[in-house]
Formats: C-alpha cells, sequence, structure tokens
C-alpha cells in the first residue's frame, strides 16, 4: 500500500527525500510489473475538497455541570491522508482492482476546562468503540501543555495549547464509513465537580462508599467478555454494552473511580428470587431469563444448578421482568476485579420478589392475591400481624419463621476447585442463600465486609410465645455460621430497614414497646450497625418553594420523623403536625425514626402496657459504628419528602413522593 501524505491545502508533505523518492520508484516498478500480467480497474478520482466543520468567532462554548453529551466544534484539522490499495476479488485470475480510501486528524473543542473525562461517543449517531480508535483527551487545564501531533504538523512555536478548553483529538480517523467527511460527532462529558456555595464538598468527592446494583444481570459482573452464540458466527455481547472489547463491570469501575475519587469501599449487591409474600412458603434460589441460551467463554451455573436446572424469572409484556441472577463464576471475578483495583468489598445477598402479577397466592395482610414484585419487607407470617387468625406472638409464628430460613449450615458447604459444593438437605431457604454467597467470597479470596440481608422488616418484628423474635435469633445464629466460613477479620452487619433499626411501637394504645433487633446489634458476632437510610428530609407542600441547601441539611435532625409526624395522609395533605413526645419518661427518641444518635448513645429499656422495665436490653450504648448501607433518592421533584418512594412501572411498590409530580 502506497500513502501520500497532503495538507489541507492540496500540498504535499514529503518525509526524508531520499526514502520518499525510493519508496515511489519502488511503487512504479511493482506497477509496471503488475500491469504487464494483468489490467487495473483504476480507483475513482482522488478527493479534491474535504468537507470540514468548523467554528466561528463568536460561537458559545459550553460549561458542564455532572455528565452531559455535548456537540463541540472542530477547532483543528491537519492533513488528510490518501490511502490506495489493489485487491483481486475475483481470486488471482481476476483483474486488479484499485481503491482509494482517506483519513484525517482533527481536534473537537468539547466545553470550559477542567472536565474529570469523557464517556461514550457517538458518529452520525452511532456508538463509536474509541477502544479501536487513536485519541487523547485534553482535560482543559490551565496547565495543559499542546497536543503532539498538532504541534509536529503546525511547528513548536505556532500550536496553541487550547488551555482551559477542553479538547477530544482524533488521530488518522478513518472517514470512509461516514461518507469522506468528519462524522457529526457527540460526546458524553464528565464535568469536575465544584465546591458547594456553602462550602460543602461536593458528592462526588465526599463519597467514601457505594452500592454496586442493580444486583441482577447473568453475566453483569463478570470480567470475562461473554457473548450468546446464537448461531454458528452469530453472536451478541452479554456483558459487552459499552464496548466491543471491554466488559460492562470494568468500564463501569473505571467511571468510578474517574468520578468519585474518594471512594475506598463497594458492597456487591448479589440478586436470588423470593416467590412468595408468606415466609413458611417462600423459596429463595437464583433464576434465569431463558432456558437452552448458549453464551462462551463462561457458562451460566448458581449453587449447582445449570441454565437449563433453574426456574426463570416471570414475564412482564414478554420480556423478563428482571436480570437473571449472577453466574457463580462473575460473583468470584468481580470480587477480585475490586480487590485489585485496591478497593474494600461488602457482599450484600439481596431478595428481589419475584411474584407476578395475576398469581393466586394468599396475601398475608388479607388482600385476593399477593402485590406484584413487592418489596422485600413485605414478608411475613401468614396471616400478618394485626390480621384476623395471625400466629404473631405464637410458637406457630415462629415455625413459619423457621421455615423462611431453613436449616443450612457452614459444615454442609465446601470449596473445592474454585466452585461451591453444598451437601445439605434439598431446600432454596434463606440460609443457603447467604452461607453460598460467603463460601463464594471464600473462593475469590475473602472480602472486607458481609451483611447478612437487609430491610426483612416484616419478618424480624413478628414474634413468639415468649415475646422474642424468631427471625432476629435465626440472623444471630447466621452470623455465626458466616464467622466460621469467613474468619476473624471479616466485619459483620445486617442491614436494617431506617423504620425497623430501634424501637417497636406496636398499633394501637398498648403502651407496648420492644426492641426487636438489640440481641442482634449486640452480638459479639455483629461488627457494625447497618441501615438502609431513606429518612425524609423536608416537607415541601404543594405551593412551597423546594428547600435550598441548608435547608436539607437541617432536615436531617428535624422536621417530620424528629419533631414532629403526620398521623394520617389527610392530615399531610391538611398540614396538621402531630408533635412527637413522651410524656413522664422523657425520651421521645423511642419515637423519633431519624434521632439515630439518641438511639445510639443511649440504653434501650422495653415497655409494656406503658411500664418501663428498669432492666434495659443487651444493647451496650456506643458500642459499634453506624454504616448506612443504602442511601439515596428518587430522581423526581420533591423527592426529599419521602426518599422511599420510587416509580417502577412493574412493581405494585411504585408511587411518588408526597405531592410530586413526577418531573
Amino acid at each position: 500500500m502506497a500513502t501520500m501524505i497532503l495538507s489541507s491545502a492540496g500540498n504535499a508533505l514529503f518525509g526524508p527525500v531520499g526514502g520518499f523518492l525510493g519508496a515511489l520508484a519502488g511503487q512504479r516498478l511493482d506497477g509496471s510489473l503488475q500491469g504487464m500480467l494483468t489490467p487495473t480497474v483504476r480507483a475513482p478520482s482522488r478527493l479534491d475538497r474535504l468537507s470540514v466543520q468548523s467554528v466561528a468567532d463568536g460561537s458559545p462554548m459550553a460549561r458542564v455541570w455532572g455528565r452531559v453529551v455535548v456537540g463541540g466544534h472542530v477547532i483543528w484539522t491537519g492533513a488528510f491522508q490518501e490511502h490506495t490499495g489493489t485487491s483481486r476479488p475475483g481470486g488471482k485470475a481476476g483483474p486488479k482492482v484499485e481503491s482509494r480510501t482517506y483519513s484525517l486528524s482533527f481536534a473537537i473543542g468539547l466545553c470550559e476546562g477542567p472536565i474529570s473525562g469523557i464517556g461514550r461517543v457517538w458518529a452520525n449517531g452511532a456508538l463509536l468503540d474509541m477502544a479501536t480508535i487513536a485519541h487523547r483527551v485534553h482535560r482543559g487545564t490551565s496547565a495543559q501543555d499542546p497536543d503532539p501531533l498538532v504541534e509536529a504538523v503546525i511547528g513548536l512555536d505556532g500550536t496553541p495549547a487550547w488551555r482551559d478548553l477542553a479538547v477530544l483529538v482524533f488521530e488518522d480517523l478513518p472517514l470512509a464509513e461516514f461518507g469522506d467527511r468528519i462524522p457529526v460527532l457527540q460526546v458524553e462529558v464528565f464535568g469536575v465537580p465544584r465546591t458547594h456555595e456553602t462550602g460543602h464538598l461536593p458528592l462526588e468527592q465526599a463519597a467514601r462508599a457505594v452500592c454496586l446494583i442493580p444486583g441482577s444481570g447473568e453475566f453483569a459482573l463478570a470480567t470475562t467478555p461473554v457473548r450468546q452464540v446464537r448461531a454458528p458466527g452469530l453472536e451478541q455481547g452479554e456483558n459487552l454494552h459499552a464496548s466491543a472489547a471491554r466488559t460492562d463491570l470494568d468500564i463501569a469501575l473505571d467511571n468510578l473511580q474517574r468520578d468519585l475519587p474518594g471512594v475506598t469501599s463497594v458492597s456487591l449487591v448479589i440478586g436470588w428470587f423470593g416467590d412468595d409474600l408468606r415466609c413458611g412458603q417462600c423459596t429463595i434460589r437464583p433464576k434465569v431469563e431463558a432456558h437452552g441460551k448458549m453464551t462462551a467463554p463462561l457458562t451460566w451455573h448458581a449453587a449447582g444448578l445449570s441454565r437449563d436446572q433453574a426456574s426463570l424469572v416471570s414475564t412482564v409484556a414478554g420480556r423478563p421482568a428482571y436480570g437473571g441472577s449472577p453466574s457463580d463464576n462473575s460473583i468470584v471475578e468481580a470480587i477480585v476485579a475490586l480487590k485489585a483495583r485496591g478497593l474494600k468489598v461488602v457482599v450484600n445477598p439481596f431478595i428481589l420478589m419475584d411474584i407476578p402479577p395475576g398469581n393466586s397466592l394468599p396475601d398475608p395482610n388479607g388482600a385476593p392475591s399477593q402485590a406484584a414484585h413487592p418489596w422485600r419487607g413485605r414478608i411475613t407470617c401468614h396471616p400478618a400481624p394485626g390480621q384476623p387468625g395471625s400466629p404473631d406472638r405464637s410458637t406457630a409464628a415462629a415455625a413459619q419463621v423457621a421455615a423462611f430460613f431453613g436449616t443450612a449450615n457452614a459444615s454442609q458447604f465446601s470449596v473445592a476447585g474454585g466452585t461451591v459444593q453444598y451437601n445439605g438437605p434439598a431446600e432454596w431457604r434463606y440460609k443457603r442463600f447467604v452461607l453460598h454467597l460467603a463460601a463464594l467470597a471464600k473462593v475469590a479470596g475473602g472480602v472486607d465486609g458481609f451483611l447478612l440481608g437487609s430491610e426483612l422488616v416484616g419478618l424480624t418484628r413478628v414474634a413468639d410465645g415468649a415475646a422474642a423474635s424468631p427471625a432476629v435469633a435465626a440472623l444471630v445464629s447466621l452470623a455465626a455460621q458466616v464467622r466460621a466460613m469467613l474468619g476473624p477479620d471479616v466485619k459483620i452487619g445486617y442491614g436494617a430497614d431506617w423504620t425497623e433499626y430501634g424501637a417497636q411501637v406496636p398499633a394501637g394504645a398498648s403502651g407496648d414497646i420492644w426492641f426487636p433487633l438489640d440481641p442482634l446489634w449486640a452480638d459479639p458476632a455483629i461488627d457494625f450497625i447497618g441501615i438502609d437510610w431513606y429518612a425524609p428530609i423536608a416537607d415541601t407542600g404543594p405551593q412551597d418553594a423546594s428547600p435550598d441547601f441548608a435547608g436539607l441539611v437541617d432536615g436531617v435532625t428535624r422536621g417530620e420523623g424528629f419533631d414532629w409526624y403526620y398521623a394520617s395522609e389527610a392530615a399531610r395533605t391538611a398540614r396538621t403536625r402531630a408533635p412527637i413526645t413522651d410524656g413522664a419518661f422523657q425520651e421521645p427518641w423511642v419515637y423519633r425514626q431519624k434521632d439515630l444518635k439518641s438511639w445510639w448513645s443511649n440504653p434501650h429499656h422495653p415497655r409494656t402496657g406503658g411500664t418501663r422495665s428498669a432492666n434495659p436490653t443487651a444493647w451496650v450504648p456506643k458500642s459499634k459504628p453506624v454504616w448506612l448501607m443504602e442511601l439515596g433518592f428518587p430522581a423526581v421533584d420533591r423527592a426529599a419528602n419521602r426518599p422511599s418512594v420510587f416509580p417502577d412501572p412493574k412493581s405494585s411498590e411504585s408511587g411518588l413522593p408526597p405531592f410530586s409530580t413526577g418531573a
């Protein structure tokens, strides 16, 4: 192949003269010999004009916060290159066909700098695989150096550094698929976090830990590129949605460490599926999206099941309602990858309730059937506490809870050849789920933290005949089993719902208060109090302006759930607030769901019939740290009114915060 380099003005740019003339002579000699043997089909005439987008004086320069897609402007074009070649499409006896293609180096001014980096790039609407394209990103700092290619073309003295301007430089980009012109480019740009006007660090710099979700997707956690084999020669990426060469997890972790540089710990959410809100009937098992699917080089397997042995997730409008459970091998790969990046790993077993609409399952709360895709916190005894005939506060309730947890223990799991073997009874219950993930953590070389689960509030508040929580007793036993498997260095905890961690005040005017989780929090095997924190931090009515930053900060330890509450949704609409008080005992924090500090700092005295026990629970004040395992809000207006409510069209839990329009 011969290459001639032309400037944008059409002048030849020669390298060393001798090398150029030698190459030219060789080209002519080869051409003469070939021409005597076969005719040559000439290529079309050379490209004599290149259409180039440009920027005019006065064009606005974008300024970016967060993550934004920008078009940018072409601010420099170098010499385009003409590449000629010959081929014989018809074989050795056919005519030689001459072809010409073109490539170009150019620079795109993106926005005001500095930026933290770029993400995806689209050309004429199609996603570019930037891993296969020579390019450089200049972040737009005030001290950035000129681009080396531009400097080589223009010269040392005349090359701009484009300081304070973020620039994307393409080097020798092939233009054939874009009609021999620079395509229309769109670039995903990540802004640099800016300190809030109050002086608080931006979230991007303040964050120290994240949850890695969604917790489902058969190979979403794999670092090995996995492809579905649809037919011989026809494959589709399973975990290659952002790049043809690099897995989704690898790219996500790159983005994490770029955008949240202070993060040191990742909660690795791993989902199996529950199928019934009645705890005695509920099974917990891994599921897949489809049977018969062929993947390579990894195949799906989990807890001893192959793909065709596993149950299928339910469907909504003909499509899987969830991604399948992560394959065991992908979980191990994810743990290894996180640790290799210097990140601490907390394994987070997560129940996804796969109950489709139109089911015939009896509802513990008395409805004709169970709600579609509900929250795991709805799992409870049947009938539920407060319902007619409920076994709550009896040995029958304890038996139902025991069935939910099952009988698996650490001695029934073994690790061999990088896989987990289970030798216990053939049951799909909660302890098997949790201990299987603990065994996978052991295969991966261990982890830094381990959750026993989260938000099982419908279970932990079911009492047995001794007015204790059998679910909490089961979690205490489970903590000991995890400790036996993972050793003394792993930090073990449980992720309580923000309404679950503290005092329970039964409905009605009984005067009873108990602390169901205190035996767990006080247990020696538990290292931290985990809480999924979705408490309201604002109370913005229909006519109210959104609170400012200072108001949101103040709402963390003030307002609803701390100073006052709404007795009903009607009271909320009428803005009728009831103060939170405690009469003679002067312990209003037992009723304040947001008063985490007081709960943590004080002994906990149960009450029966309005009489305060002289003896506190086993909880020792300030004895263990609190980890907020989940923290967030839906991306809708007035989200701070009720961060725990999220729009989810398939789920019965779908909703909007009070007074939100959904915008």
